[in-house]
């Protein structure tokens, strides 16, 4: 297979090209210096003027020859231009010259009364005038243009750099895509964890560009193009950066947004030309990152037909599999919106194959962990496995950030290893936001939190088909004075409505608490209220399992592709139905609210001993939880209180109340 190397980088503008700036430099110098000869030549005169000797002038002037003059004076003498009253006939050389005007260089240093009554006596019209300096009139002159033109260059050079180019005013419509070059950092599938079958998928296609004739013998064809789909975070572009450290063909990489400019038509230029030069280094790879800026679904534009997406979108169309065939260019994209593109864009022939990027499972979590922490100093107490176990849901991204906080954690405290210690607290914050520890509040909120986190607590313990509870802590995180959280102790894909209806108990767990024991409600349940709700009204409208409604969906919605998703729903449905759909939302709420109270009533001893284990301790882990729930003592515990800046073992100091105005009293968000 011929596969040609990347050419020499000319045509992205990565060289400073020295003779075209010679060439330029050297042609405008031309024309200022012939402007200025010209102005010499020309400069107040009226005809051409013969130089004559001085004794041809004393002949001319004794007999009375000579019109009018005028005489110029310098710095050092004075210069005589005469006018004839009739052509006259001088010899100069051997040869006759006819002239009616003659310039002479006096030899005075000044002009007493008797020259000029040699002038007056000889009936000379003259008068005196001040040379004008030579080469400082013609640049006086020329000064106007050339600050016009040099203002000219300027705003040229500004628009040709806004419109990302150098090379003319017309640069604006080449294509942005960027040529890796090979002496950059290479990512490999080695560096790429938890996206398994997208790597076999996308290793299939480096095999066809290294290999064809093992796939061509058999009749088969290289795919056009392939689409990464998938939820931010997991690894979409990090997979197209390792193919193209493992193709070893050129690859160009572009993102959507830069194919759209302010002029009408560059985004399809832009497209044509990426395509020339993808021909011109074929085989190769183009990589086309976030393509739902261009690739969105045509006919919702407020332009119709004539919108400036819509025009980059047909060229981009037509390029992948027009009429004129793209032998050796293969498209990847990626895309977290897959909702909103063209249908034409995801057909065979275009886009052939859809890699489904989706978040790790436990597996996939464990390696992209190994990954990670491979330039990273481990404890020996860090056991990888656990880590992933407990990081449900988490992303790549999630995934290296949560190792880089650990690591940050573990230099804060000048340690030359990050320990398990660390990536607990470092998921604490991942999961749960940063600790608001300086966040004063009083005795009175932070009971009503205790017990409230309580109540989740043992509600969710007491259900069987609700998640283990983690972690439970009334120190403030994020936007919530206390939280609890959960993890599942296994990956689920589908809910059964047990499960649900045991989410919405456990989330009303904290109102329950509040009512036992206080009988009062706060705004600290306004988050579990919305939580409880929304999943409720799923239940009822989207996944059926309503027995008075039946398995009938409610409620369809109506996406707006350019103004966003879900921005409407519409009603089909009347209003008698409404008033249904509204009591089996009351109805499923408050059936978990009863059921949490009962399971509280049952437990009360427990709720009241959790809620002092949690002031006092403010975080209680799963092993803490179960032992109270088990009814044993916790081992005694010495909080830290802080003197003078200083943390020191000691009761604790009696603490100002501080009103913060971003937190309602008890505003308590369920992590889940």
């Amino acid at each position: 297979m011929n596969n040609k190397k990347p050419k020499n980088n000319k045509n992205n503008n990565e060289e400073f090209n020295w003779n075209r700036v010679f060439k330029i430099v050297l042609g405008w110098s031309a024309i200022l210096i012939g402007f200025f000869l010209v102005m010499i030549y020309t400069k107040g005169t009226d005809g051409k003027y013969s130089e004559l000797k001085y004794d041809q002038y004393l002949k001319f002037l004794n007999e009375k020859k000579i019109e009018s003059a005028v005489i110029k004076k310098s710095e050092n003498n004075y210069e005589f231009l005469g006018k004839l009253k009739s052509p006259e006939t001088i010899n100069v050389g051997n040869r006759a010259l006819t002239i009616d005007r003659f310039n002479v260089l006096l030899p005075y240093t000044n002009i007493d009364d008797n020259v000029i009554k040699s002038w007056t006596d000889s009936g000379v019209q003259f008068s005196i005038e001040k040379d004008d300096g030579g080469w400082f009139a013609p640049l006086l002159g020329a000064l106007p243009w050339i600050l016009i033109i040099v203002f000219w260059i300027i705003i040229m050079r500004r628009m040709q750099a806004g419109a990302g180019g150098t090379k003319n005013i017309f640069s604006f419509g080449k294509s942005k895509a960027k040529l890796l070059s090979e002496s950059a950092s290479k990512v490999t599938f080695q560096d790429v964890a938890g996206a398994d079958e997208a790597k076999e998928e996308l290793s299939e296609i480096i095999e066809f560009l290294k290999t064809p004739s093992k796939f061509q013998k058999l009749g088969g064809k290289i795919p056009r193009g392939v689409l990464l789909l998938g939820p931010p975070g997991t690894g979409k572009t990090l997979l197209a950066r390792a193919v193209a450290g493992e193709a070893g063909v050129p690859f160009f990489s572009i993102s959507g947004a830069d194919f759209v400019e302010m002029f009408v038509g560059v985004g399809a230029s832009r497209v044509r030309d990426l395509f020339d030069q993808g021909k011109k280094n074929a085989p190769c790879i183009i990589f086309i990152d976030e393509i739902d800026a261009v690739g969105r679904h045509r006919g919702a534009g407020l332009g119709g037909g004539h919108d400036e997406r819509e025009q980059t979108l047909n060229q981009l169309l037509i390029e992948m599999d027009g009429f004129e065939q793209n032998n050796g260019v293969i498209i990847i994209a990626a895309t977290n919106r897959p909702d909103i593109l063209d249908p034409a864009l995801l057909r065979p022939g275009r886009f052939d194959r859809q890699v489904v990027v989706d978040r790790p499972d436990v597996k996939g979590r464990e390696g992209i962990l190994k990954v990670h922490t491979r330039k990273t100093p481990l404890a020996k107490d860090v056991v990888v496995e656990i880590l992933a176990k407990g990081t449900p849901g988490f992303s790549g991204a999630d995934i290296a950030n949560l190792v880089n906080e650990a690591a940050l954690l573990a230099a804060r405290r000048n340690s030359d290893f990050v320990t398990m210690r660390d990536f607990e607290e470092a998921k604490d914050k991942v999961m749960m936001g940063t600790a608001r520890k300086s966040l004063i509040i009083s005795e009175r909120e932070k009971k009503t939190t205790a017990y409230h986190e309580s109540g989740h607590v043992i509600v969710a313990k007491m259900i069987p088909e609700a998640d283990p509870v983690h972690k439970v802590t009334i120190i403030p995180r994020g936007r919530a004075l206390g939280v609890t959280t959960y993890l599942p102790m296994d990956e689920k894909h589908t809910y059964s409505k047990e499960y649900l209806e045991a989410m919405i108990a456990y989330a009303m767990g904290g109102r329950a608490a509040e009512k036992l024991i206080f009988n009062e409600y706060t705004t600290g349940a306004s988050n579990d209220i919305d939580r409880a709700t929304g999943m409720a009204r799923k239940m009822v409208c989207e996944f059926g399992m309503s027995e008075k409604l039946g398995p009938v969906a409610y409620g369809q919605k109506q996406d707006e592709i350019f103004l966003g998703r879900e921005i409407n729903q519409h009603r089909d449905y009347s209003e008698t139905t409404q008033i249904l759909i509204d009591e089996e939302i009351k109805k499923i709420v408050q059936n978990g609210m009863d059921k949490a109270e009962k399971i509280l009533n049952d437990n009360i001893d427990k709720l009241h001993k959790m809620s002092e284990e949690l002031l006092e301790r403010e975080i209680l882990d799963s092993a803490e939880i179960d032992m109270i729930m088990k009814g044993e003592d916790l081992p005694p515990f010495e909080k830290p209180t802080v003197v003078n800046d200083t943390a020191v073992s000691g009761e604790k100091t009696k603490e100002k109340k501080v009103k913060d105005e971003n937190y309602a009293p008890g505003d308590v968000a369920l992590a889940n």
